[in-house]
């Protein structure tokens, strides 16, 4: 076998390789040779098949599976040999097409090499790390908003027409063809108009009712109605109202600290005190993950795989396209050109990738299973009910589970840097912090 190189220009790489006829058919006899105890044809014993025989039946197709196995056997010896990681499948084609047995078998094998990464000295690297305080103003107004969602209602004055997100007490009577049905009256029942808790056109018709009126409110039950007997049927309910109440927040105090589970406020404020921190720790760590990328980009510096970046400049051109055009939800558009902007943010993204994973290889980085099984389980909330299904779709796709596994690398990697680099804690403003974040999303 021989491999000649053919190319060699910046990380582009070709090579010619030859497998010769005898190679191939020493490799076809020791495949047949490797097969004949298990052979049973008619007229023979197993096992006892003459090899002439054994050729002539199967030898086309162990030919193919030997001329396989031989290109793939000089190729695996070349990257072990050179070092070389190909950055995309390399392209392998035969050359001589006319090829007859007997003949040698000519491959063109073209690739671009991954470049070697420099080391990086992460002393050298400068970190600042924003620290947010919860401050009360910003407790109490997370207290106000737990108090809005925890509302509760108190008496309108005497005569207040009820209005949509008011709460009406009352009874009523439900009955179809005049006969009153099962489950259709209540006494003191509270209704929150606009709540969608009725059939619809129910609610509506209660806008404007006052404390101590009779309402009669005509509705048809849905065609789809859960109960048989019901649907499609028109329905009268006879309503007697017996209070009109406005929503109000409920007071900040124990007693709506045991409704959010705490044990009393002072615990209350000190869980959101901690939930807020977490928040900001959460932000500051985003703008500290650029500072390291902007600071990398600007230390490192290597030849990259034209491929790579072609491929990634078309995929941020095409995705920045579909934001722009958010009613085209498939693919039958116009071809997307990538632009010089695109190629630069691509050049930037393919580098620090590189990096990144160079980094992690280097320290033996590793994203565990529990991690991924925690990921998965996050992403699979998204789809309330259909959790299970989310979990075993992505347990059989390996390109899913290479989508949600980089992420959780690539922030496993960070941390290591961010362990080495210099890194100075500055105490800022929410405010502060918030303009930090909202100058990472105008980039």
């Amino acid at each position: 076998m021989q491999v000649t190189e053919t190319l060699n220009e910046g990380l582009k790489r070709g090579y010619a390789i030859t497998v010769t006829a005898a190679e191939l058919e020493a490799k076809v006899n020791e495949k047949l040779a490797e097969a004949q105890p298990e052979v049973e044809m008619k007229g023979f014993r197993k096992g006892k098949v003459p090899m002439a025989l054994l050729k002539k039946q199967f030898g086309q197709r162990v030919m193919g599976e030997a001329m396989q196995e031989s290109i793939d056997g000089a190729m695996s010896e070349h990257f072990e040999s050179s070092g070389d990681r190909p950055a995309l499948q390399p392209e392998v084609k035969m050359t001589n097409e006319d090829w007859k047995e007997g003949d040698d078998v000519e491959v063109s094998m073209s690739y671009e090499a991954l470049p070697d990464i420099p080391e990086v000295e992460y002393t050298k690297i400068k970190l600042e790390k924003l620290v947010v305080k919860a401050e009360d103003a910003a407790v109490n107004e997370a207290l106000a908003n737990l108090a809005e969602t925890a509302q509760d209602f108190k008496a309108r004055k005497k005569g207040s027409k009820a209005k949509d997100g008011d709460q009406v007490v009352m009874d009523f009577v439900g009955k179809v063809d005049g006969e009153a049905f099962e489950g259709g009256s209540a006494e003191d029942y509270p209704l929150v108009l606009g709540s969608n808790s009725f059939i619809p056109g129910f609610e509506e018709q209660l806008v404007g009712v006052k404390a101590g009126e009779e309402k009669t409110v005509n509705v048809s039950f849905p065609d789809d109605y859960q109960a048989e007997n019901l649907k499609g049927k028109e329905a009268v309910f006879d309503c007697t109202i017996k209070e009109v109440k406005e929503p109000v927040a409920a007071e900040i105090n124990d007693e709506l600290a045991t409704k959010f589970g705490a044990e009393d406020l002072s615990a209350l404020k000190t869980q959101i005190s901690e939930r807020l921190e977490a928040e900001y720790a959460g932000a500051a760590r985003a703008v500290m993950k650029r500072s390291l990328l902007d600071a990398l980009d600007e230390l490192v510096d290597f030849d990259l795989p034209p491929s790579l970046v072609e491929a990634e400049a078309g995929q941020i051109a095409h995705q920045l396209w579909h934001e722009e055009n958010p009613d085209v939800e498939g693919h039958d558009h116009p071809e997307i050109e990538a632009t010089e902007e695109h190629t630069k943010l691509a050049t930037r993204r393919v580098r620090l990738g590189l990096l990144l994973a160079e980094i992690g290889q280097k320290a033996e980085v590793e994203v565990t299973d529990a991690e991924m099984t925690q990921a998965i389980m996050n992403q699979a909330r998204q789809y309330p009910g259909q959790e299970r299904q989310f979990f075993e779709f992505v347990q059989q796709n390996q390109q899913m589970q290479q989508q949600m596994r980089a992420p959780l690398f690539e922030d496993k990697v960070v941390d290591h840097v961010f362990e080495q680099a210099t890194i100075k804690e500055k105490t800022v403003s929410k405010d502060d912090l918030q303009k930090a974040v909202e100058a990472l999303e105008d980039e």
